[in-house]
């Protein structure tokens, strides 16, 4: 028999084997834990590009729509008629927030950014600032979907 020294010698080096062994199986875990989430992240983000992707022709097709809407409501004189061609333009944009295109406010003075605005024009008025609205922009958070189309001011010659 082993005396009694010995015994706990061997238990309590036994036990710090064990403890060791266990701590580093429980680093093994916590890193594929961490790959794990890390994937799915990337999961989520690819998925999340996709259905943007696949939303783009049909944002495409609606922002068209909605300029050609709002052009006709703007030609017409105030009446049944242009209320009713306002308001399917209002529904367009509505639809369109629905796909997480959100418009982009640009009102006559703004000052032109680049990042935001499309030059559709110039017309006398203070320069580098917009002088008029042709067609509104629609963002995705931080992201332009599409610049709004502007009418940029200029010095008089």
């Amino acid at each position: 028999m082993l005396p009694e020294h010995d015994l706990t010698s061997d238990l309590a080096s036994t036990l710090a084997r064990l403890t060791e062994e266990v701590g580093r199986e429980h680093e093994r875990a916590a890193h594929r834990e961490q790959i794990i989430d890390r994937l799915h992240a990337e999961n989520q983000e690819l998925r999340h590009g996709l259905l943007q992707e696949a939303l783009t022709p049909v944002r495409n097709g609606l922002y068209r729509l909605h300029d050609t809407v709002t052009r006709e409501a703007a030609r017409l004189e105030p009446g049944h008629s242009r209320a009713l061609l306002e308001a399917i333009a209002e529904e367009v944009a509505e639809v369109l927030a629905r796909t997480g295109a959100d418009r982009i406010e640009v009102v006559p003075g703004d000052a032109y950014d680049p990042a935001l605005h499309r030059p559709a024009g110039t017309a006398e008025g203070p320069p580098g600032t917009v002088v008029g609205v042709v067609s509104e922009g629609f963002r995705s958070g931080d992201r332009v979907l599409r610049k709004a189309g502007v009418v940029i001011g200029k010095e008089e010659i």
